[in-house]
């Protein structure tokens, strides 16, 4: 009869295709029963969006069923995200990672990506913050269905957030009163980033999205300087004129020390609605092109679909109004390719930090 021993030792050979490491190493098996020729184990997946995830199930029952004698597998799939070690001593507290969408640049969607991004990762399960720091046009709570909140603090300060469609939603524009514009200065957005990270009552929650504005301004940089970010993703459209204002965002995470985890590239064709024919309402390759030279990869393309633009307005995003889309199951590839760059960082931090204990050394 095959053994628990022999079970971990099959395992010890699969590999995350992603983190490139054993299943078994990664603290990914649990439970691990054989009753008879039954085999059982619960696989402790790094994030509910995994995109491989039926191929690593694949796998590891193959692995097991090379075990003379083993004549079932059962596999219970469940996920744990990892947390930004970084977050260990500084708030909020529950966040495990926290994620900014940014562009360098207005009118390319990023507040649209932003909050399909949310919703696709709360449809594969995981917990969700969206905080819109977009502070001079705050679009999320007319984009999640919820234009008045009546912010009130509890006993201790705190705010608890509204919750649509399954995500924590924060935004400037809940203190707003019809068209009063924000007009502050530095200081008063440094303050505000603040209490929207430390002052709202987040709870457990896996991915808080930062909606950026655009540019590289006062909200960016008090952002970074406020919690450690695990990373950012960036937005453009396909033609040059986005892509060259995309390029200062890149280049002021990465002299923020803020890891580029992607790059994704919107409205990249329209497929006409009625014959399905797709056509390139931009130049193309922007995206590409930023890849290429700033060794980021592109996490995925979103085709210009004017029913993005009706959802929006009826405060339901378009992976969860129109799950079917083109564009709902582009927005869903991205969230789960983002979710595997986020566990891969995290591994990678982790990484570092040890052999930095292990050295002596310290993290320039």
């Amino acid at each position: 009869m095959p053994t628990k021993e022999q079970v971990l030792e099959a395992l010890g050979h699969v590999q995350d295709p992603e983190i490139h490491r054993d299943i078994v190493s990664l603290n990914m098996v649990k439970d691990v029963r054989c009753e008879g020729g039954k085999v059982s184990f619960t696989y402790v997946l790094t994030t509910p969006a995994c995109p491989l995830k039926g191929q690593m199930e694949r796998e590891a029952r193959e692995a097991i069923l090379k075990i003379p004698g083993v004549k079932e597998v059962r596999i219970q799939m469940s996920a744990n995200v990892q947390k930004d070690i970084r977050l260990e001593s500084a708030l909020p507290p529950g966040v495990k990672n926290i994620i900014a969408v940014g562009s360098g640049k207005g009118g390319v969607g990023k507040s649209t990506v932003a909050a399909n991004l949310a919703v696709s990762l709360a449809l594969e399960g995981a917990q969700v913050g969206l905080l819109d720091a977009d502070v001079y046009g705050p679009n999320q709570p007319q984009m999640f269905g919820i234009p008045q909140f009546d912010l009130q603090p509890d006993g201790e300060g705190k705010i608890a957030p509204p919750v649509a469609h399954h995500v924590k939603v924060m935004s400037m524009g809940f203190l707003l009163k019809g068209d009063t514009p924000v007009i502050w200065r530095g200081p008063m957005l440094h303050g505000a980033i603040n209490q929207f990270l430390k002052d709202v009552r987040w709870g457990d929650t896996d991915y808080l999205i930062v909606d950026l504005p655009p540019g590289t301004g006062d909200v960016q940089i008090s952002l970074c300087q406020s919690v450690p970010l695990l990373g950012a993703v960036v937005v453009t459209t396909p033609q040059s004129i986005a892509t060259s204002d995309v390029k200062k965002a890149m280049v002021m995470f990465k002299r923020l020390n803020v890891p580029l985890l992607g790059i994704i590239e919107n409205m990249t064709e329209f497929i006409c609605p009625h014959c399905k024919k797709t056509s390139e309402i931009f130049s193309h390759g922007g995206a590409q092109s930023l890849s290429e030279n700033y060794q980021t990869p592109v996490i995925g393309k979103i085709p210009l679909d004017p029913e993005v633009c009706q959802m929006g307005e009826i405060g339901k995003p378009i992976a969860l109004g129109r799950p079917d889309s083109p564009t709902a199951v582009a927005f869903r590839e991205i969230a789960k390719q983002l979710a595997a760059r986020i566990s891969l960082e995290n591994v990678k931090s982790k990484t570092v930090t040890k052999i930095e204990v292990e050295t002596g050394g310290t993290r320039k």
